[in-house]
């Protein structure tokens, strides 16, 4: 069936559409309340099937290189809204706008239904009117709350107030040991006030904090003055300073967005009880935007308020400001009432204070513009998209590697890159597989299948030759996702890996219209540097975890070992059990099939006592 003919076939019903080019590329996921409707309009029928004439030029684009179509019917447009989010961050595909930064940022909060409570950090809703959260926190939050803790004499540590008597933190003058009643509860609650006050004003807090580093200095205490300079900074990035007061304590989210010919920037500022809590920002990569095209900045809007508020959201705004007129805000306005049970407004002010805030927001935007154009003359990331003709401009990339020892503690890890290492993202893998191959399977389809939570970066490197790229490309075209790939193998001399620091000639793998090539770049090239960087970490957070998980391994062998179960059976249950945990839940029947009866029922017994001995 052409395209003309699917079109034909479209129902009058609320879904998702896909469009693909002539090689079966996802081009484009979108979302509609009557997929015929809005799939047809953006065609004209005669006197062929082309394009239509009102489309901007983006959208004109991406509909000249549509091939096929496919839909997915949902129960009403709310559904197809979420399930249009979800897609587009697993698949990537190549005309629409993702936003990486739809983490639940996190929150300090403090719980009033206890007696001497304390200010903590959290990511998660706990239920109960009694607590009270702020924030949420871009950046600063753990400065912020250490930087109290530091100032204000609060209960220091949770297990301090189940203790029965003053520990160090009083003796030291950071506590007034409420465990041994030298406190009343009222007095508590001043400091608590004491401590509040920094929160809603991060400037006094900043203050008090140069106050102590400048005493610090002249104490010649500089390395406590250093860190206190640190984590002011950190506070400080956190902080768009407007000089504004609402006068109200309303609570307010205010979204805008701004675009140049290459890059588009998000702003969201926090306002909590009347003043501004903090903002964050991220940059929004546009590979399919040239001189001629804009983004839409509704798409944009959409993607920024569903993204952020398909998290958990301790603290719901009474409204959601942006800074331009979104024709469809509605059906916003509905994805946030069916997500929270709560009529929240979506509203583009013209006067006021709320219209100065969102003049400051863009404001923000125009500058981060121009600060990354005067950083990106010319990067090593346009430069890898040059030499391996990515299909994008790689911001974000993962590396892969694994290790075992004669298939003992067999593990893999995942390093990423956004600018610097991000070692928050980092994840270790314990594998099953007895060959490297297996093992890389296994762990890069356990990452594909977790793209819906954490989506699909740009550029994938892995440790390996053309065997290795070939199944990790095989791995994403199954699941359709858009994802370049790299593969980069150590150089062999006399059969053996080359190693050598800055003098290795690895041999960089990659595809290229689709075909396989390989190069040899000279080891002082930027771009052969970069990705033996990435290679290396991943190599190096692998080769730890590797042998924190082969010590692990060799107290259960010696273990074992004591209780008169041999080497050789020890290997012998590995190989066909695979790793410790599953020989652990393995029944006397399971055991029987590698060992003889005796010994199943020792083993079997002896992980019983150990499993015991841990409860």
């Amino acid at each position: 069936m052409n395209l003309e003919e699917k079109l034909k076939e479209l129902p009058n019903s609320a879904g998702v559409y896909q469009y693909f080019d002539k090689d079966g590329r996802l081009l484009y996921i979108g979302k509609a309340k009557v997929l015929k409707n809005r799939v047809k309009s953006y065609f004209k029928f005669t006197p062929h099937l082309a394009p239509a004439d009102k489309l901007g030029a983006r959208i004109y684009k991406m509909i000249s290189e549509v091939t096929s179509l496919e839909w997915i019917v949902a129960p009403n447009e709310h559904d197809a809204l979420i399930l249009e989010n979800s897609l587009i961050k697993q698949l990537k595909p190549k005309y629409n706008i993702l936003l990486r930064d739809d983490k639940t940022y996190p929150y300090i909060y403090i719980d009033n239904s206890e007696d001497f409570p304390r200010l903590e950090i959290t990511r998660r809703i706990q239920k109960s009117k009694q607590i009270k959260y702020f924030g949420p926190y871009s950046t600063g939050a753990r400065d912020m709350l250490d930087s109290i803790y530091e100032i204000v004499p609060l209960v220091q540590k949770k297990a301090c107030i189940k203790g029965n008597e003053a520990c160090l933190f009083y003796q030291i003058k950071k506590c007034h040991a409420p465990c041994e009643g030298k406190i009343s509860k009222e007095d508590y609650s001043k400091l608590i006030d004491e401590a509040l006050e920094y929160i809603y004003n991060k400037s006094k807090l900043i203050a008090k904090l140069q106050g102590k580093m400048e005493e610090y200095s002249t104490e010649f205490r500089f390395e406590e003055a250093m860190k206190l300079r640190d984590r002011i900074k950190t506070i400080e990035k956190s902080e768009i300073k407007s000089g504004m007061d609402l006068a109200t304590n309303e609570n307010l989210d205010l979204f805008a967005i701004k675009t140049n010919n290459k890059k588009a920037v998000i702003v969201r500022l926090f306002i909590r009880d009347g003043k501004l809590a903090s903002s964050s920002h991220n940059f929004i990569k546009l590979d399919f935007v040239d001189e001629t095209m804009q983004i839409e900045l509704e798409e944009a809007y959409e993607r920024a308020i569903v993204n952020y508020y398909d998290n958990e959201i301790p603290v719901l705004p009474k409204e959601v400001l942006v800074a331009n007129d979104l024709e469809e805000k509605t059906e916003l306005e509905n994805f946030l009432q069916e997500r929270f049970d709560k009529k929240i407004p979506i509203k583009f002010p013209k006067s006021g204070k709320k219209k100065d805030l969102l003049s400051i927001a863009l404001n923000n935007c125009d500058e981060l513009l121009r600060l990354d154009s005067s950083q990106m003359q010319s990067s090593v990331y346009e430069e890898l998209k040059y030499l391996f003709n990515l299909q994008t401009t790689p911001q974000r990339v993962e590396s892969f590697d694994n290790s075992h020892m004669m298939g003992q503690a067999t593990v893999g890890a995942m390093v990423v890159w956004e600018e610097k290492f991000v070692k928050t993202d980092f994840r270790h893998y314990n594998l099953e597989s007895k060959d490297e191959y297996s093992q890389m399977n296994e762990m890069l389809l356990r990452r594909v299948e977790s793209f819906e939570k954490n989506p699909a970066p740009d550029l994938w490197i892995i440790d390996g030759g053309e065997t290795l790229l070939k199944l990790a490309y095989d791995i994403v075209d199954s699941v359709g996702v858009r994802l370049d790939i790299v593969a980069i193998a150590k150089e062999k001399l006399d059969a053996k890996a080359h190693r050598a620091k800055g003098a290795a000639k690895d041999v960089l793998h990659y595809k290229s219209e689709g075909i396989y090539k390989s190069l040899r770049l000279e080891t002082s090239d930027k771009r052969l540097q970069f990705v033996q960087r990435q290679r290396d970490e991943a190599h190096r957070f692998v080769i730890n975890f590797h042998k924190k998980q082969k010590r692990k391994e060799d107290k259960q062998i010696s273990l074992l070992q004591l209780n008169g179960i041999g080497e050789v059976k020890v290997k012998k249950l590995l190989n066909y059990f695979g790793t410790f945990e599953n020989i652990k839940g393995a029944s006397i029947e399971e055991l029987k099939v590698v060992l003889n009866e005796k010994d199943s029922i020792l083993i079997f017994n002896h992980f019983k006592t150990q499993n015991v001995a841990n409860t």
